[in-house]
Formats: C-alpha cells, sequence, structure tokens
C-alpha cells in the first residue's frame, strides 16, 4: 500500500480475555450485524453476560503489574522491530491502549502486539501455556488529524478509569 493511505496514528485498545462479555453496561458490539462506526452498541443485559460467562473455555485474566510491565514491554519491542512510532501507551488490568503510528494496517499491528505480549507473558512464567489471554480482535480507532491524535494520547495518558470519559466523549 501507498504510505499516503495510512492515517497518522492509530488508537488500538484490545482486551483480555474473558472481561468484557456482550451486554455489558460499558458497551458491546456485535461483529454478526456488520457493526458500523457509531452504530449502537448491545443493550446491557446481566442474563446475557452470564450466558456468555458460562461458555468461556478459559478462566479470565486480570493483568496484575508485573504482567502489565511484560505486555508494556512487548509492545515497546514491537514497535522497534517493526518500526513503528509509540505515541503512547497505557496497559490496564482488563485491557490495553496505544497510540502508534506505522504503515501496516491496524489489526496486523494489534495482532503483533498480542502475539509479543502472549509468547513474553509465558516466557516469564506469569502465564500458562494452554491459557488464551486476549479477546478476539479490539478496537482500532483511525486519527487522520492532529488534533486526534493527541486527543487519544491525552485520553491513554491521562483519562483512564471508570471516573473519566469515553474517547468519544474527549472528543466532544
Amino acid at each position: 500500500m501507498n504510505q499516503d493511505n495510512f492515517p497518522l496514528a492509530y488508537l488500538l485498545t484490545f482486551r483480555t480475555y474473558g472481561t468484557w462479555h456482550h451486554g455489558d453496561p460499558r458497551g458491546s458490539v456485535d461483529r454478526r450485524f456488520y457493526n458500523s462506526f457509531r452504530t449502537p452498541k448491545i443493550p446491557s443485559s446481566p442474563s446475557l453476560i452470564e450466558a456468555e460467562r458460562s461458555i468461556q473455555k478459559f478462566k479470565s485474566i486480570i493483568l496484575d503489574e508485573p504482567m502489565q510491565s511484560v505486555v508494556a514491554a512487548a509492545i515497546r519491542d514491537v514497535c522497534s522491530h517493526r518500526g513503528y512510532v509509540l505515541r503512547a501507551l497505557n496497559i490496564r488490568s482488563n485491557h490495553g491502549h496505544v497510540v502508534v503510528s506505522g504503515n501496516a494496517k491496524p489489526e496486523k499491528i494489534t495482532e503483533a502486539f498480542k502475539s509479543y505480549s502472549t509468547r513474553s507473558l509465558r516466557n516469564a512464567g506469569l502465564v500458562d501455556t494452554d491459557c488464551k489471554i486476549w479477546s478476539r480482535h479490539g478496537s482500532t480507532r483511525y486519527l487522520w488529524k492532529q488534533r486526534f491524535v493527541n486527543a487519544a494520547i491525552d485520553y491513554v495518558l491521562y483519562f483512564q478509569g471508570d471516573e473519566f470519559p469515553s474517547f468519544d466523549e474527549v472528543l466532544e
């Protein structure tokens, strides 16, 4: 692809396995219905959450501080190795946010982050070899304007936790 076809950066968010199910009050999307940008999310549903938990094949993964450090280091290694520009990084207990620039599709970058992190966590003996660490896919936001890149960096570094707004609310 031509370099001009890539945005200035991406805001990538990926979650640990089993920590955010369809029906969660924080919102979720159903890929079966061809989720499009700004389309309605699945309504909150405790029964749907419980149904999804009951069919989980692996235990839910919560990243403690040593695990978060390993994941962050793995992401830095990916960026260094592949020539991506890491603009902001925040690894939380159940998800990670990364603002990154690179001449690659965001799905490819996210998969590299998750696979390097998985390998690093296993090599460090912090997770079992047979557990699933990451949920499928993740959120990819294309940041075409510098003001959106700046807003994403601020969001990742300074607007995390229950008391803070979502990225969409930060943009408004």
